[in-house]
């Protein structure tokens, strides 16, 4: 169990964690190597960054929850469709379901983010 746990942490959670931090790394070049035209390029990295921090955090609740003792009753999860490392008995939590709403977040986000990117670097 707790090989699948830090797999899934490292997996799911991690990948958001480690974006955001890529973000902040990378706005803090824009704002600190380049002239004073960047500084809306670097602060939307920024923005960004913080988003992606926010959704980390909301993806590793979701994942709390999928191994809470209170979702160990496998029949309210009958109707899920059973992937290949789900077809031995689990002990613990919830069958594993992606985090749709947070996925489709993060892509209107990421979205919206390069749409204001082109705008700022034609009107540079």
């Amino acid at each position: 169990m707790i090989v699948e746990l830090r797999a899934r942490s490292r997996t799911f959670d991690g990948a958001y964690g480690r974006s955001a931090i890529s973000n902040l790394g990378y706005a803090l070049t824009i704002l600190r190597l380049f002239d004073k035209r960047f500084f809306k390029i670097g602060i939307l990295y920024t923005a960004l960054a913080g988003i992606l921090f926010v959704l980390a955090y909301f993806r590793q609740r979701h994942s709390r929850h999928d191994f809470a003792d209170n979702h160990r009753n496998p029949a309210a999860h009958e109707s899920a469709i059973k992937t290949v490392g789900q077809t031995g008995k689990r002990i613990f939590g919830r069958p594993f379901v992606t985090a749709g709403w947070i996925v489709a977040l993060l892509s209107v986000v990421v979205f919206a983010v390069e749409i204001c990117l082109l705008v700022l670097i034609f009107n540079l």
